[in-house]
């Protein structure tokens, strides 16, 4: 299930798919025709998916009644479900999809392993444990308290994996098995939390670890909003110092690359950008983990992409989002159950594909 992260070896067709551009500055940019037609069909993909939500629903509204909300003309009842109803849920499933999309990006990277992601190696499991410690101990459910929460766990839980996997080197093995040693401790912790809770909290945070867009509002959607621009830029600059490491640290540290500092600092993005997504829409399963692998399936590249992982995470998280509003409508379902059942899916396709290929 596990494939090589080892660069490939250029060939002449490579090259001649490569496009370079110079840039102001002597900045050189060098991308793939089919990396941008993909990019190009997940964006229109991602367009199409928030137009279906923005102009259907439960709610009945006609498309012209829907713009008319949109430009602040409509009826109060109208701009109500539209614009703080519908529009910043769409927001959140793409913004969401495109953090956690990212962060499996770098975790996958940082790694070299195809199964590490916030989900599997523990830092969504911190953020868990942060909002959890919020919403029963601290007695706030929503808002502010629990995304701060959220983060601060998060970032906890990366300082102790870090710590406990720095002195021998942070290796993508190390990490990946003090992740989950550590994110199985925090779950067993979320669950003494919930039985210590009344009945009535122990409900309401149960059903937030499912993780779920419902009722979703703009105080929840600006600070990831402001947050994404700023980690996603932050997390390009670091992509090819990343591919550069995928070498082996001391052909990256023979290039040049400031190797510690790389690997920490993509380690703080991508809980950073777990953790607030998480502040958001709770733990979402299994996106983290599969966006990236099926990013660079569809672009054919020689390792991850984080501007692909991002367009996929944002799309599949918008296409079950919609899907768990509409499978049992009028009951809606959380979206986290939704990406689970994806990613079990994904998993199996797994397998297939290796057992056909007679691995």
């Amino acid at each position: 299930m596990t494939e090589s992260y080892a660069p490939r070896t250029v060939t002449r067709t490579r090259t001649r798919a490569a496009r370079v551009r110079r840039l102001p500055g002597g900045i050189t940019l060098r991308y793939s025709a089919r990396a941008v037609t993909v990019a190009a069909v997940l964006l229109l993909a991602c367009l199409a998916t928030a137009l279906l939500g923005l102009f259907t629903g439960t709610y009945r509204i006609g498309g012209w009644q829907v713009l008319d909300a949109l430009t602040g003309s409509g009826s109060g009842a109208d701009r109500f479900i539209v614009v703080d109803q519908r529009l910043p849920r769409i927001c959140a499933a793409l913004l969401v999809g495109a953090c956690l999309g990212l962060s499996g990006a770098l975790f996958q990277s940082l790694a070299r392993n195809p199964l590490a992601s916030p989900d599997v190696i523990g830092f969504t499991t911190g953020s868990t444990s942060g909002a959890l410690t919020v919403i029963l101990a601290g007695g706030a459910g929503t808002g502010v308290g629990v995304g701060t929460g959220a983060v601060a766990g998060g970032l906890a839980t990366a300082v102790v994996v870090y710590a406990l996997t720095a002195p021998r080197g942070v290796s993508g093995n190390r990490l990946v098995l003090a992740g989950i040693a550590v994110g199985a401790m925090l779950a067993a912790f979320n669950s003494f939390l919930i039985t210590r809770a009344d009945l009535e909290s122990a409900e309401s945070a149960k059903a937030w670890t499912f993780g779920s867009l419902n009722a979703i509002t703009w105080t929840q959607v600006v600070p990831l909003l402001v947050a994404l621009p700023v980690l996603a830029a932050a997390a390009l600059a670091a992509g090819r110092p990343l591919r550069m490491m995928e070498m082996g640290d001391d052909t990256a540290g023979a290039l040049g690359v400031n190797v510690q500092r790389v690997r920490a600092t993509s380690l703080l993005l991508g809980v950073a950008l777990a953790a607030g997504a998480t502040a958001v829409a709770g733990p979402i399963g299994f996106l983290a983990l599969a966006a990236p692998q099926l990013a660079r399936r569809v672009t054919r590249g020689p390792g991850i992409t984080p501007g692909s992982a991002m367009l996929v995470g944002a799309l599949i998280l918008a296409v079950a989002d919609a899907t768990a509003q509409r499978v049992l409508a009028p009951f809606q379902i959380p979206v986290g159950l939704v990406t689970g059942a994806l990613g079990g899916l994904y998993l199996l396709g797994l397998l297939w594909r290796e057992k056909r290929n007679g691995g």
